[in-house]
């Protein structure tokens, strides 16, 4: 993750106390490596004595610093973890322009049974709110923003909360062509190499003997795009991962499968066709097609809002700029 510099001004002086000396090893991090990690992103300097900070830098920086620190802290007294993963999102929150939407509350989050899950940027803030309150969501932008790990949270939370009767999730299986009879193994093993990343997310959230029972009396249900033909899905929390690469039909074909008292997300990067050359993404379609729609909501993720490895920003960035920018394919 790359934090812009601040623009350079007088050097100052901050001082913070915090009430609740307990929570400050996870504050400071395993040898104050939070302190330092915020001190190499800022261009200030941090020292701690007991529940007293000081931070000594250009007064910008120095300011900033102490809203990180704060919203850490405040992360911490709301009963939420604070890692370097957090860390680095409250610097990356703190680098958007001072104009820029208002930064995600603590409020904001989704409880599953494994964990509770708070946005890392204003995008991911948005994309929950929009997952809340709109039946169809289409979630665009590149891997490591947070698309379908938080559709899938989102799901688990509403069926834990009774508010859908069972979780779909799918994706297109591109790399085989929807043909997967050469594979080797039962339907199982033939389809589960291209539907790992949504077994995932969902493990991640739910305990594993919770999950297993919920997959073996089909509460949730993990199978390719094609297999979704001809059927209605009511009463249910529909994710469809990887969507650039679902064809024209496809995606028309799921669009039309949502029922009553049901809700949708659509995720997937333009950037990331595999399709056959010559072949229109559906998901490119759609966004055209259904564009200004009532009820529809989309949320555009950037490198900015990528919470995995630092280098996996830089990495999308480079490609966006050999490709000529961001989304395209």
């Amino acid at each position: 993750m790359a934090v812009a510099p601040p623009t350079e001004d007088a050097e100052a002086m901050r001082y913070l106390a915090f009430g609740d000396n307990g929570l400050l090893t996870a504050l400071y991090g395993d040898h104050d490596r939070h302190l330092a990690r915020i001190e190499q992103q800022l261009g200030v300097s941090i020292a701690s004595r007991g529940n007293r900070v000081a931070v000594a830098g250009p007064a910008r920086s120095a300011d900033t610093a102490v809203g990180v620190l704060n919203q850490l802290y405040g992360r911490l007294k709301g009963g939420l973890a604070v890692g370097p993963a957090e860390v680095d999102a409250a610097l990356r929150l703190a680098a958007m322009p001072e104009d820029g939407p208002a930064p995600p509350s603590p409020a904001i989050e989704i409880k599953t049974p494994k964990r509770r899950i708070t946005p890392r940027s204003r995008n991911q803030a948005r994309y929950l709110r929009t997952l809340r309150e709109r039946e169809l969501v289409f979630a665009l932008g590149p891997a490591g923003t947070g698309k379908t790990y938080l559709a899938v949270a989102m799901a688990v939370s509403m069926m834990e909360a009774g508010r859908v009767d069972r979780i779909v999730l799918s994706r297109p299986a591109v790399e085989a062509g929807e043909r997967l009879g050469f594979l080797p193994g039962d339907l199982r093993e033939k389809v589960d190499p291209y539907l790992r990343p949504l077994y995932d997310a969902l493990y991640d959230t739910m305990p594993t003997e919770q999950a297993n029972r919920r997959l073996a009396s089909d509460d949730i249900e993990v199978a390719p795009l094609a297999f979704m033909r001809g059927r209605t899905l009511s009463d249910a929390f529909v994710i469809l991962d990887e969507a650039q690469n679902a064809t024209r039909v496809q995606m028309k074909m799921l669009l039309t499968r949502l029922g009553e008292n049901a809700r949708m997300v659509v995720t997937g990067d333009l950037s990331q066709i595999d399709l056959p050359d010559g072949q229109t993404s559906g998901l490119a379609h759609a966004l055209g097609v259904l564009d200004g729609i009532e009820g529809i909501g989309t949320v555009r993720f950037t490198d900015v809002d990528v919470v995995r490895h630092e280098l996996v920003a830089r990495i999308v960035r480079a490609y966006d700029a050999l490709d000529g920018g961001p989304g395209t394919a």
